[in-house]
């Protein structure tokens, strides 16, 4: 598993000390995580202990999310295969490391199907810093994520069920404001080396009832049963 003794930040590893020195950061200095993991510490469902098979694998996706949006050179991904890697959403085409780093971690999350008059929000016509800027506009206080089961946690695979939140309190794509937590569930399997590495990542989870959510006030908190659509583990 990733290791937390680089410190840096209490629930990311690789983000500080002299193996990241030389790190090419997207902005120039790493991220500063302080708001979005306020609001995780204020709202996680599960509150795992340091050292446990679900802290360990709640580090892991922490810190792959991380690299894989704030350092620009694979080398300087500690979390990620050095060859090979490929994600995917919900079954579609997986994409190499250099397709998900060109078109952004939002755009390759939120792929999709649907005709273009159906998308509430359009990957395809979006660039990695638009991407970026609709929802950190949408969600001044970060997009939390925590690990909720775990299923498998070691090679060639770690497998778990995580929950995705944050609070509409600013516009989406000329929607306004609701002020309400948007949510999803979902699953994502790592498959992995022997050193923890990440050389492929498959997610599932529902599309459409996530953005939907951006166009009204949800009207009721949703639950893990209701919203998670898993094509995969429906109902875990």
């Amino acid at each position: 598993m990733a290791s937390a003794e680089t410190g840096g930040d209490k629930y990311r590893s690789f983000m500080d000390g002299e193996g990241e020195k030389n790190t090419m950061w997207r902005h120039g200095v790493p991220p500063n995580f302080d708001v979005v993991n306020k609001l995780f510490e204020e709202e996680r469902t599960k509150e795992w202990a340091e050292g446990s098979v679900e802290e360990k694998v709640q580090r892991l996706l922490k810190t792959w999310e991380m690299e894989m949006f704030h350092k620009l050179r694979p080398e300087d991904q500690k979390s990620v295969h050095s060859q090979g890697f490929t994600s995917s959403t919900n079954g579609m085409k997986p994409l190499t490391r250099k397709e998900w780093t060109a078109i952004g971690g939002y755009n390759a999350f939120l792929a999709t199907k649907l005709p273009l008059e159906h998308r509430i929000y359009d990957p395809d016509t979006e660039t990695f810093d638009s991407g970026m800027e609709t929802f950190l506009t949408a969600f001044p206080r970060g997009f939390a994520i925590e690990v909720l089961d775990v299923y498998c946690d070691g090679p060639p695979r770690v497998a778990f069920k995580f929950r995705h939140w944050g609070y509409m309190e600013g516009p989406f794509k000329g929607h306004p404001p609701h002020g309400q937590r948007v949510e999803l569930f979902g699953v994502c399997i790592f498959h992995v080396d022997e050193e923890m590495k990440v050389e492929k990542a498959e997610y599932f989870y529902e599309r459409g009832n996530f953005l939907a959510s951006f166009l009204s006030a949800p009207a009721s908190a949703p639950t893990a049963a209701s919203t998670s659509g898993c094509p995969v583990m429906r109902g875990n």
